[in-house]
């Protein structure tokens, strides 16, 4: 880029400029393209393979009552357990003899009813020609279950995602300050334009993963026939992706910012490594209290864990339909915040070289 081709432009020309500079640079970059593929695939792999795996794991164990028999007599892949009641077709259940129990039920429209402990067998439900009643003897463990899983994915995207660009950007920053680079860029675009296209940049590419993960997400289950498990993560992934958007905005205002303060590469750590923290936090948290509701309530309202903490509280239905708002509304006010901080923060570093810049010096300007 030089100061011909920015000769004249408009401050927004000159962000769009600079955004589509790190655009191209990614794309561009073996690695990056290398590093998304893998990173795509291996989830398409794992949505698709953990659907078939618990298709085609065998004949699912089912006790069946003497009042029942006829609704599986031609159902397929399925071992069936004969017993004399309901009483023990729930013992066979309890103690994971069967993954599910089909019994007679007068009170069903369908004339039988289904048991089972946490959840019930897919492939039982595929086999019967209508949907029964479905009896839980233990519900909450089921949800955990899913919980835990929701909490792995929401938590390792938003880790690596975050991680990644955030990295990416520090690392521009630094390499155009060390290689003086910087100081024609800045000859003919504002400073706080540079930051802001540095921040659409990569904020556009970060979306761009996370919408792209979360349409093979929908296909997988979709080809694997986890419509149930799909229809649970819908609203969450879509409330995922809005959070998401700002709190990326947010942490790559800081990052830009704390490698502002700093020349050389080696030493980005030593101003980026509490963003780091707070990006892991999250992850951590949310996979050890999953099921916690009074930490998962304190993250939905933090901004920089609420991209993970609120669309769990969604996914599990323990939050109110105005508390994702109130949320959003808080993670917006401190992402303006914290992009006028960042801001003056750069501002103020972008040209010192040598050491580090202290940071009362770097917002005293």
């Amino acid at each position: 880029m030089s100061t011909t081709d920015t000769r004249g432009l408009t401050s927004l020309q000159g962000i769009w400029l600079v955004a589509e500079r790190e655009i191209g640079s990614k794309l561009r970059s073996k690695a990056f393209v290398i590093s998304t593929a893998i990173l795509l695939l291996g989830a398409l792999v794992l949505v698709i393979w953990g659907g078939f795996a618990a298709a085609n794991a065998g004949g699912t164990p089912v006790a069946v009552t003497p009042d029942a028999s006829q609704y599986v007599a031609d159902a397929q892949g399925l071992e069936v357990t004969d017993v004399a009641d309901r009483a023990e077709a729930e013992e066979l259940v309890k103690s994971g003899d069967v993954d599910a129990a089909v019994v007679g039920d007068p009170s069903s429209p369908l004339g039988f009813a289904v048991i089972a402990d946490t959840s019930v067998p897919t492939q039982l439900l595929l086999q019967l020609a209508q949907t029964p009643t479905v009896e839980l003897l233990d519900p909450e463990e089921g949800n955990a279950a899913l919980g835990y899983i929701a909490a792995i994915g929401f938590g390792v995207v938003f880790l690596f995602a975050a991680s990644m660009f955030g990295g990416t950007i520090a690392q521009s920053v630094v390499e155009e300050k060390q290689t003086r680079v910087v100081e024609l860029l800045i000859s003919a675009i504002p400073v706080r334009s540079l930051l802001a296209g540095k921040v659409i940049g990569n904020t556009i590419l970060a979306m761009a993963q996370i919408l792209l993960l979360a349409a093979i997400a929908i296909v997988g289950l979709t080809v694997t026939d986890q419509t149930a498990l799909l229809q649970g993560l819908g609203g969450p992934i879509a409330w995922f992706a809005v959070f998401f958007f700002f709190g990326f905005i947010l942490l790559a205002s800081l990052f830009a910012a704390a490698a502002s303060m700093v020349s050389r590469q080696e030493d980005i750590g030593s101003t980026t490594t509490p963003l780091t923290m707070l990006i892991m936090a999250p992850y951590f948290l949310v996979i050890f209290f999953f099921d916690n509701p009074l930490v998962l309530g304190i993250m939905s309202y933090v901004p920089f864990s609420a991209p993970v903490g609120m669309p769990m509280r969604l996914f599990l239905g323990t939050a109110q339909w105005w508390e994702p708002l109130v949320s959003l509304a808080i993670l917006i006010a401190t992402c303006i915040a914290a992009i006028l901080i960042g801001a003056r923060i750069y501002e103020n570093s972008l040209l010192r070289m040598g050491g580090r810049v202290k940071l009362s010096e770097a917002l005293a300007g």
